[in-house]
Parts: C-alpha cells; sequence; structure tokens
C-alpha cells in the first residue's frame, strides 16, 4: 500500500511515494530519530525525476498523511500543529449582499468539513432566528459527521458577554459533538469609553461572569476574545485574559478588529501575551486579523510564529469592511515557508479542494474574486509576460512557488476529451470530477440539460463555461419561483417590452407584461408584476465568462427587501437590513439578467421571516436603473 508523503524543500514541494515497485533504498536522513520512520522502500514520482534547479540541497521530510493531532479544547500534543478556525459563514457573511440561506450556509460547511477545517464558526445565533436554526442545522448535520479517521469539525457560535447571546449559542451548538461558545467584550479604551459606557473594572467581571456562565451550560470549549485587542492596553489584556482562563476559557482569540497593527507588533502582542498572562500556557492562543491595511495575511502568520496555534480566517477573504484573512492564503504560505521558515509550522487543511471552496462561497455569496487575488484568483497561475512565459516552458518552478493543483485547479484533460454537442452525460460527469465537482441525480441531470441547449448554440465548452452553468443549475436557493419563458422587444423605434412566464413552487405558471427604459429593466419590472415582493435593486453587474462573442453572460445583483427583514450586527448589536444576492447565466443577457434577479428573490423568500404575499401589490422602486 503506498504512503504519499512530500519533500519540503526551500520554494517548492515534491512528492515521494512508498512502494514496492522499482524501488530505490531511502537516504539515510529519512530515518532521523525526530521524523516519521518508513520501513518501506522509496519510490520516486515521475515529477521528481525531472530536473529541478529551484530546488535546494537542504530537504525535510514532511508526511502529508500525518495525523490530525486527537482534539482537546485547551491543548495541542503537537507543537507544530496549527488549528484552522473558519469563520465564513459568521464573519464572511457580514459582507454587504452576502447573505446565505440555511441551505446554503449547510452546503458550506459541509465543503468546510471536506476541506478539513478544526473549527466552523457556524454563525451569531442570536442575530436572528433563521441564524440560530442554520448553526442548529449544521451541528446536527456536520457536527456528528465523523469521518474514517475520525476527523469530525467543532461547530461554533458567536455570543456577546451576555446570558441572552449564550444561551442562543449554545441552543445553536449544543447538538455537535464538539460544541464551542465563542464569546467577546471590547477591551479598548475607545470601545470601552464610548461603546460600552463600563470602566475596565465592569468590563473584567463581565468577561469572567459570562464565561462561567457559558461552562456552567455544560459547554467545555470556551473560547474569548477581547475585542480590539490590537489597540487594547498590554497590561489590561493581561489582567482580563487570566480572570478569563480562571473562569474556564480554554481558547484566547486576540483579534485585530479594525486591522490597525503592522506584523512586527502584532507578533510581539502574541508573544507578550503568552509571556505575561497567567496561565497562558493551558489554553490556546488565537489571532483573527481584519484586513484594512491590507495585512491580514500577514499579521495572522506573523502571530502563527509566535506562538498562536488557532488561526482565523475566511474563504477568499471576505468578511467585515476590508475582508479578513484568507484561508486559502495562510494555508498554502504555511504549507510552503511553513517548514523552513516557521519551524515546521503545519495545518490539517486538505488543499486540493481550496479552489472548489473558494468557488462555492463565491457563487453562494456572489462576492466575486478579484482577478490577481491570490491563489485562488483568475490570473493567480496565469502568466503572459514574454521573459516569464519562456521560463516556465524551460522549468515551472522559474516562475510558480506552488502548481495550481496543489489547490485543486486542475485545467487540463489527460484524456483529450473536447466537450461539445454531441458529448454524453458520462463525459461531463467525468470532465466535472475533474474540476473538483461531484454530481449525481437531479442535479447532474439539470446541469446536462443546460449542457446539451448551450452546446448546441456553441461550439466547444470551456472549463469556465462550466463552471458557470454549475453557477446557475446547482448553486442556487431553493426554488420559490422559476423563470419558464421570456420574450423582449426593444430598439430605437419603440419602447422596450418584455414578456415573462414564471411558474411558482406549486407549478401554477403566471404571464406578465412591462415597459422599461431597456429590455432588462422592463423584464424585470415584469417579475415584479407577478411576485408582488417590495425589494430595492442595489446593485446590478454583468461579465462574459470567456471571450467571444458567444460566451455565457454571468450576471450579479444585489436587493434589499422593503419588508422589515433584520439581523443584528455582531459588533454594534443594533439591527441591520440585510440584502441579497443573486446570479445567473445564460448566453442571452436578458436571461441570465432575469435569472439572477429570480435567484436574489428566491433567497430573500428563502428566510423564515419573509412570507410571499401573492395579493399584496407594491410598486418596486429601482436606484440602480439598468438598460
Amino acid at each position: 500500500m503506498a504512503c504519499a508523503c512530500m519533500v519540503s524543500c526551500a520554494s517548492a514541494t515534491v512528492d515521494v511515494s512508498c512502494s514496492s515497485e522499482q524501488s530505490i533504498q531511502p537516504p539515510a536522513w529519512l530515518h532521523a530519530p525526530s521524523l516519521p520512520r518508513f520501513n518501506g522502500p522509496l519510490k520516486l514520482r515521475q515529477s521528481l525525476l525531472s530536473p529541478r534547479p529551484w530546488v535546494s540541497s537542504r530537504f525535510s521530510i514532511r508526511c502529508s498523511s500525518q495525523k490530525r493531532p486527537q482534539y482537546v479544547p485547551n491543548t495541542i500534543d503537537d507543537p507544530n500543529y496549527v488549528r484552522i478556525f473558519d469563520t465564513t459563514l459568521r464573519d464572511g457573511e457580514q459582507s454587504p449582499g452576502a447573505t446565505l440561506t440555511s441551505k446554503e450556509k449547510l452546503d458550506i460547511a459541509r465543503q468546510l468539513a471536506k476541506l478539513g477545517v478544526d473549527i466552523i464558526e457556524a454563525g451569531f445565533p442570536i442575530a436572528s432566528p433563521d441564524d440560530l436554526e442554520a448553526v442548529k442545522l449544521i451541528a446536527k448535520e456536520v457536527g456528528n459527521d465523523v469521518s474514517d479517521d475520525g476527523y469530525v469539525p467543532v461547530i461554533c457560535g458567536l455570543a456577546r458577554c451576555n446570558k441572552a447571546d449564550i444561551d442562543a449559542a449554545w441552543e445553536g451548538v449544543k447538538h455537535a459533538l464538539r460544541p464551542r461558545i465563542h464569546t467577546f467584550i471590547a477591551t479598548s479604551d475607545i470601545h470601552m469609553q464610548y461603546k460600552l459606557r463600563k470602566s475596565p473594572d465592569e468590563v473584567v467581571k463581565i468577561a469572567s461572569d459570562m464565561v462561567s456562565y457559558a461552562r456552567s451550560l455544560g459547554c467545555e470549549d470556551i473560547e474569548f476574545s477581547p475585542e480590539d485587542a490590537g489597540r487594547s492596553n498590554p497590561e489590561f489584556l493581561y489582567r482580563i485574559l487570566e480572570e478569563v482562563i480562571k473562569a474556564g476559557a480554554t481558547t484566547l482569540n486576540i483579534p485585530d478588529t479594525v486591522g490597525y497593527t503592522l506584523p512586527l507588533e502584532f507578533g510581539q502582542l502574541i508573544a507578550n501575551i503568552k509571556a505575561n498572562t497567567k496561565g497562558a500556557d493551558n489554553v490556546i492562543i488565537s489571532t483573527h486579523c481584519q484586513n484594512d491595511l491590507g495585512l491580514a495575511t500577514a499579521n495572522t502568520l506573523s502571530g502563527a510564529a509566535n506562538g498562536a496555534r488557532q488561526l482565523e480566517v475566511t474563504i477568499n477573504g471576505i468578511g467585515e469592511r476590508a475582508g479578513n484573512a484568507s484561508l486559502e492564503e495562510v494555508v498554502m504560505a504555511i504549507k510552503c515557508r511553513g517548514q523552513e521558515q516557521m519551524n515546521g509550522l503545519r495545518t490539517g487543511i486538505q488543499t486540493k479542494h481550496i479552489a472548489v471552496t473558494s468557488k462555492m462561497v463565491t457563487d453562494y455569496t456572489g462576492m466575486v474574486v478579484q482577478p490577481h487575488k491570490a491563489i485562488v484568483g483568475a490570473n493567480a497561475f496565469a502568466h503572459e509576460s514574454g521573459i516569464h512565459q519562456d521560463g516556465m516552458l524551460k522549468f515551472k518552478g522559474t516562475y510558480e512557488i506552488l502548481s495550481p493543483d496543489d489547490v485543486g485547479l486542475s485545467r487540463t484533460d489527460e484524456s483529450g476529451i473536447v466537450l461539445g454537442k454531441h458529448s454524453g452525460r458520462h463525459a461531463l460527469k467525468t470532465r466535472l470530477q475533474q474540476l473538483g465537482y461531484e454530481l449525481d441525480g437531479n442535479e447532474l441531470d439539470a446541469v446536462f440539460q443546460r449542457f446539451k441547449a448551450v452546446a448546441e448554440k456553441k461550439k466547444k465548452l470551456l472549463d469556465e463555461d462550466l463552471e458557470a452553468l454549475l453557477l446557475d443549475k446547482v448553486f442556487q436557493p431553493s426554488s420559490v419561483w422559476a423563470l419558464k419563458d421570456l420574450q423582449v422587444v426593444c430598439g430605437s423605434l419603440g419602447l422596450p417590452t418584455a414578456t415573462v412566464k414564471l411558474a411558482d413552487v406549486d407549478g401554477a405558471e403566471y404571464i406578465a407584461c412591462s415597459i422599461g427604459t431597456g429590455p432588462v429593466d422592463a423584464a424585470l419590472k415584469a417579475v415584479d408584476s407577478i411576485i408582488k415582493i417590495p425589494v430595492t435593486l442595489l446593485e446590478y453587474s454583468l461579465s462574459a465568462v470567456t471571450e467571444g462573442i458567444d460566451a455565457i453572460a454571468t450576471t450579479r445583483v444585489v436587493i434589499r427587501s422593503e419588508i422589515a427583514h433584520t439581523s443584528m450586527h455582531a459588533q454594534t448589536g443594533k439591527p441591520v437590513l440585510r440584502t441579497f444576492s443573486g446570479t445567473g447565466a445564460s448566453m442571452d443577457v436578458v436571461v441570465s439578467s432575469v435569472r439572477a434577479y429570480i435567484s436574489a428573490i428566491n433567497k430573500m423568500l428563502g428566510f423564515k421571516d419573509i412570507q410571499k404575499d401573492k395579493t399584496s401589490v407594491i410598486s418596486t422602486e429601482h436606484k440602480v436603473s439598468v438598460q
């Protein structure tokens, strides 16, 4: 049985496998006492046999199948293991327009578990009934799905330091095998004076009492965060952290809430907390870095280098304001340089699932990744400069420190299959699997039908086209309304007119006709006249998936419900109006736009406290004029 291992070097990682075929004896340095011992011979993969001039002669071995340490809330038996705490479903969802339904949150949580994150912060349960139900659902479904190797993610709920929040958080996460309550209170002078209007002594007492209360509920895994720690008085931080340790906290998260600190500064803060806080050796120190100055990833890595063993991140770096530290950046930086520059730090992330996870979060939230985004951007592994292309053709390591395959970006089909109108279901399924998507049953049927329809109009479908079809058929909220038919008349000789046929969840069909300033505007107004739900269109964007006049168009819209549908903001505690994003894809830009608009409306209607009312007739005001 082959044992896959990795040879990590100065700036690259290559594979070594254990096998009984065509073997070579392992060098003596493989049997260093501090490293895993291999009893079988080694077979070098073909990729290792080709010249690699960028590979340093200073090798170290790290086994990719090395076990994840047994989970104990306040300790890690491997000093080099770093826990990855993903807060995409909580902090990431605070991005404007990134509202997710319970189904979408569950889908993302399942993918995060497949990715191998140690802790999933599933939400802020007190925010709304739907948030609480989503956390419960994730705790029951994902928090009890134990893999063959014993892995199951911790399911965490956020709570302010008050009993109502903590009760809601416990109600949400207690169904998981490994539940965690994450509670926080502000500790910086500016926050205590102007937001909390409380003295430092009062804040310490509240924090200690609420950690004790969380433990009294039966939760043995408590995370405490001193909000705005980056601007807090260090001596006060040591004091409050010592008290919450005494009260039963198992993880101390140090947030740079406003992205204020610099990497050296934040790393020193972590080191000082470990050195000056009594009891710090008996808990896990964590980081949570915002990206206001573009330093979230750098600060997070600096924290890890100075002793933090839990890193809080989000997929694609989404989150409040400028976002959070990006999971893919932090994890791949540790994978690429952790052995050499960070004293052997490692994570349990299955990096081959990064690309698919990134795509899922993009499609569900509508938060588009910029092309030059590290690791997952469209240009991350693209080379246009002649000098760079020349180097890449000679040796890939001249300009690539990572392989696209490392993060699941496989863009070539070794079998030579070209997908077109004559391709069958098996060929489509195979290519989707190569791209990291496992589809069966109704989902595969739906994508295949759209694939055949597009293939009749487009000679060859590229990977980007397939992912656009997935976006339009699979990564969609539960259907309340569905587009059946659409016809538009437009031009310079008359008023743009659109006729739309929709079907509701019961299959009943409705037809409406409307005029507008352009074909898209007319079509959306026709949709409004059928659905009769008051919404405001806030954002509209359209882009081509590939080049050429036959490209598939993808559309993203953001709407806000005019029905009072609010959630509570985690930091301010104030109600905020939710916004809902929707996406659509088609070779017809008007069809793509209508699908995106209906997708956003379906997402809005998916929330429990929004009720579809077919009888009320309320006009819709469009703040964005679309022509």
